[in-house]
């Protein structure tokens, strides 16, 4: 999954070696997508843009869904080795985290469509949260040198599920999803801080996952606000939370930037998109001429960003260096 791969890997092995990381490249293309129509009605930015976004990033879920199922029937036990993983156990959540974003991009214009998408993506990540969890207690594989921002993904991704459940189904079912999330994120938080600060610093290729540390309080914000209709003290300091953790990957910003290419550099993408979201969503709800500024700053280096990694992971991918064995 780096550039710095010695030899492409044969065809006949690249399906064994999918990765279910690969997901996360959806999370990043959807996102974008839904942060250009946010931009559109409140910066009143070109709306194909987002549409077009939408689009690729639909037929690129598809397409990963259809290599992942071949994974799973031709390579059951590749599959299984990735859910015992104490790393990409984490990301198989990636999987419904896509259809959740794709069912926020399709709920303006497709509602029907949006809300099936919401139902499968609720209920799978339901399941690998519990997947996910269960592991973490009942298996002794695991060590501290194992926690990083990736175990975010499982648990508060459920913050994502009320973005439009609170308009496919009952309110209390949003509230279920969002208290889990919200109750969990200081927890692993703490986790995650204490591994960083006093262990050794995380592998290169895990280094783009601190970018993860933006999603929760930045999607947190957005749930509140759909849950409760409007922007009181809490949603605030979440809001104001993710502003300051983008502040702080900032500073090492050049750290990022020297970085070899990885697979797990799409995890730069989805955190950025969700911080563009929200401050796109308070410059509306506050109309604060500052935060519509951030928020047009924010859209362009987040489509950089991703623009970027597609270039990237194409070229990888034309070198033979991504589903390769680790």
């Amino acid at each position: 999954m780096t550039t710095t791969a010695a030899a492409p890997a044969p065809a006949s092995q690249r399906l064994e070696h999918f990765p279910v990381s690969f997901f996360a490249t959806v999370m990043g293309t959807a996102g974008l997508a839904i942060a250009w129509h946010k931009a559109h009605l409140v910066l009143g930015a070109p709306v194909v843009v987002g549409e077009a976004i939408l689009y690729l990033a639909t037929a690129l879920f598809a397409v990963l869904l259809l290599l992942y199922a071949a994974k799973w029937l031709r390579h059951p036990g590749a599959v299984m080795q990735e859910a015992r993983h104490p790393v990409r156990i984490n990301f198989f959540a990636s999987i419904s985290i896509g259809l959740l974003l794709l069912a926020i991009g399709w709920s303006g214009g497709e509602p029907g469509f949006a809300r099936a998408l919401w139902a499968a993506g609720t209920l799978l990540h339901l399941a690998f949260t519990l997947m996910a969890m269960s592991s973490w207690i009942h298996h002794s594989h695991y060590e501290i040198k194992h926690a990083n921002p990736a175990w975010f993904i499982p648990v508060v991704g459920n913050i994502i599920v009320p973005l439009v459940g609170v308009r496919f189904a009952p309110l209390e079912l949003s509230w279920f999803f969002f208290s889990i999330g919200i109750v969990f994120w200081p927890v692993l938080l703490s986790i995650i801080l204490y591994r960083l600060f006093f262990h050794p610093a995380l592998p290169e290729r895990l280094t783009p996952t601190l970018f993860i540390l933006l999603a929760p309080p930045a999607v947190g914000c957005l749930a509140w606000m759909a849950l409760t209709g409007q922007v009181d003290a809490f949603a605030r300091i979440l809001f104001y939370c993710s502003l300051f953790l983008l502040l702080l990957l900032g500073v090492g910003a050049m750290r990022f930037l020297r970085a070899p290419f990885y697979l797990s550099s799409w995890a730069y993408s989805f955190p950025l998109a969700a911080v563009t979201i929200v401050t796109l969503a308070m410059a509306e709800a506050l109309h604060a001429d500052v935060l519509r500024a951030l928020a047009a700053a924010l859209l362009g280096l987040v489509s950089i960003v991703v623009a970027a990694l597609v270039a990237r992971t194409v070229v990888a991918a034309m070198r033979g260096e991504i589903c390769v064995p680790e």
